[in-house]
């Protein structure tokens, strides 16, 4: 041992010598690149990467890129930093960062004036909206660069490839929301796309986007041979994260075709590989399917760590579309268990999550986006072919040409304008439902739905006829008038008092009626034709329960008073004796489960839209109440208006005429 001490030694030397020399040449030459570039100042974005690619995954030389070319106003290589340390975090799913990072960049491609850039920051953005299935954004930010990219007359490769991109990115929404078979429509464009451009790793992107798609419409060997392309061209251009991804997805194939041999080896392998790249979208995904095989396997003990270990990664980082597939999973291994109710939780759980990527609104807004940037296309395809031919006309027929021509653009500015109107007009009415439609939501709260039948449930349990017999007729009169105000935009301020009456009715069981609820409306109002939104009252009452009474232990009073203070508006006050706006925040930090209150931002956003009718707007005071110097309550007072725009007024006139 002791003739071996000084080999040992030497070859430690050795290596930390090689290591040394490795990181001054690095350093050595990503300083000679910097100087270069800050000299040069390259404005194109395939020269910049050609330069700086051999660095762009050290966040170290990122930083000191940004650093030095903020500071020299070289706006082109600020922007190619903060997208290069962007998508380092993403690969890592810290996705709030690197979406700050690419918003970062946008702000420099538009200092730039660069087109190139400003596309591929917003495909950038897409990208990570699209990782945590947040559907919306994702597809403005793609549609966005795409319309940016066909707005260029002579797109360069860069500009082409970000076509590609946001194809690609698009075809995985419509994954998300399981339209498959548009999603490989989208797929094949940017294929057709990065064949044409010879990118290798596009190729294998969308090969293997193609097979996932296959496999969701159940075509497992179309989509392993998709899968196996892919991860060829990953092995021609030495990509690890994309290895990864292959081998989960043929892992994924080999476990529906009950090849449980072939599968458990290969997801192992995507495990490990993904362990080491530190990436927790796939390390979630290699969780997820080892814990599939095992659960196949009947091995539920060992497949229930690895799902919880799936599901745990996927809460942290927001992967929603992982932690519905690991609770279903989840869900599945409890009821072998028997244990129903956990099985129950963890459907639900799934189900909730899916419903929130999967609604119909995400559908039509999808469609309606996908439909328009498809327009824009053709209609710039049309100009092309337009502008083509026009010259071709005009050397044979000059003055009728130029007639047609003119006619021809009377029409589409006539057309355009037309649109533009129609548009204008479809998103007024589109806020209005929309807020109509939240408004009901907030109302038809599936807790507060709940928790009153199981109020009156008990009532019927403990031999209490009459009382569930009344109140639960005071519970379907009020879901009935909740569902009737639903459907208009305003109602009487007699039939709103008189819901509020039912809705404080059904609140206070749970309260054990101890909640002194009293309305007091000035004599001089007539409440049968004053108007005011539906249900516009209800969330302030809410807020004065839960935060304001609910933590209280007894005298708990609230007060609604309406009066009028001019010819102008009707003055509503809403009081309450509980403990005060400080106190109720305390406790909802301390709370777990946070109730928030959104019903009141709905609230004043209808007001705002109920306001536009009339010549002021409401105003809206929420103040704290104080007796020798501690807090007793809370006062909201709402000045709701009541006198029309004289043109409203006309209007009225005219249609009674």
């Amino acid at each position: 041992m002791k003739s071996l001490y000084p080999k040992q030694v030497f070859c430690l030397c050795l290596i930390i010598l090689l290591i040394s020399l490795n990181s001054s040449a690095q350093q050595l030459s990503f300083e000679n690149s910097l100087s270069f570039v800050n000299k040069n100042h390259p404005t194109q974005y395939s020269q910049l990467d050609s330069i700086l690619k051999p660095f762009e995954q050290d966040s170290l030389k990122m930083k000191h890129l940004l650093a030095v070319s903020a500071k020299n106003r070289n706006y082109e290589a600020s922007c190619y930093a903060l997208n290069a340390l962007g998508i380092v975090n993403r690969n890592i799913s810290n996705y709030d960062s690197s979406i700050r990072y690419h918003q970062k960049a946008k702000i420099y491609a538009d200092s730039a004036k660069s087109i190139e850039l400003k596309i591929i920051s917003l495909n950038m953005i897409g990208v990570a909206y699209r990782r945590m299935d947040i559907i919306k954004p994702a597809l403005d930010y793609h549609t966005e660069a795409l319309k940016t990219a066909y707005s260029v007359e002579s797109p360069s490769q860069t500009v082409k490839r970000s076509i590609a991109v946001s194809q690609n990115s698009i075809g995985n929404i419509y994954m998300a929301l399981k339209q498959f078979d548009l999603a490989i429509t989208q797929f094949k464009k940017s294929l057709k796309i990065e064949k044409d451009g010879n990118n290798k790793l596009g190729l294998a992107i969308n090969y293997h986007n193609i097979g996932y798609a296959e496999e969701a419409k159940g075509n497992l060997e179309g989509a392993l041979t998709n899968y196996q392309k892919s991860l060829e061209y990953n092995n021609a251009i030495d990509s690890e994260i994309g290895r990864v991804i292959c081998f989960n997805s043929l892992g994924a194939i080999y476990l529906k075709q009950k090849k449980y041999d072939e599968a458990e080896p290969i997801i192992r392998t995507a495990l490990d590989k993904a362990l080491n790249l530190d990436d927790q979208f796939y390390i979630a995904s290699s969780y997820l399917n080892l814990g599939t095989l095992q659960y196949n396997l009947k091995n539920y003990e060992t497949s229930e760590k690895n799902l919880k270990k799936a599901l745990n990664i996927a809460s942290s980082y927001n992967l929603r579309s992982s932690v519905a597939e690991a609770s279903k999973m989840l869900s599945k291994i409890n009821e072998e268990y028997k244990n129903y109710e956990v099985a129950l939780d963890y459907y639900h759980q799934a189900v909730d999550i899916e419903n929130t990527i999967l609604t119909e609104q995400n559908l039509q807004y999808v469609n309606d986006i996908a439909v328009e940037y498809e327009n824009v296309n053709k209609n710039n395809q049309i100009k092309a072919l337009a502008l083509e031919n026009e010259s071709v006309r005009l050397r044979l027929e000059r003055n009728k040409n130029i007639l047609l021509f003119t006619s021809l653009l009377l029409v589409i500015i006539g057309t355009i304008l037309y649109i533009m109107n129609r548009t204008k007009a479809l998103k007024r009415d589109k806020h209005i439902l929309t807020l109509e439609q939240d408004m009901l939501r907030s109302q038809m709260n599936p807790h507060f739905i709940f928790n009153s039948l199981n109020s009156i449930k008990l009532y019927i349990i403990n031999n209490e006829k009459e009382n569930a017999v009344y109140y639960l007729n005071k519970f379907s009169k009020l879901i009935r008038k909740i569902l009737m105000a639903s459907k208009e935009k305003e109602t009487s301020l007699n039939d709103e008092l008189e819901t509020m009456k039912l809705y404080m009715n059904i609140e206070n069981i749970r309260f054990s009626n101890e909640i002194d609820f009293k309305i007091n409306v000035d004599p001089s109002i007539n409440t049968e034709i004053t108007k005011i939104p539906s249900l516009v009252l209800q969330p302030f009452l809410e807020n004065s329960l839960w935060h304001g009474l609910s933590s209280k232990d007894s005298n708990k009073k609230i007060e609604l008073n309406v009066s009028k203070t001019s010819s102008d508006f009707i003055n509503v006050e809403i009081i309450d004796n509980g403990i005060g706006r400080a106190a109720s925040q305390k406790i909802k930090k301390q709370k777990k489960l946070q109730r928030d209150s959104v019903g009141i931002d709905i609230t004043k956003a209808r007001l705002s839209n109920f306001s536009e009718s009339f010549e002021n707007s409401y105003t809206l005071k929420i103040e704290d109440l104080y007796e020798n110097n501690l807090p007793c309550g809370t006062k909201i007072t709402l000045q709701i208006p009541t006198k029309k725009l004289k043109e409203n007024i006309h209007k009225l006139t005219s249609k009674s005429a």
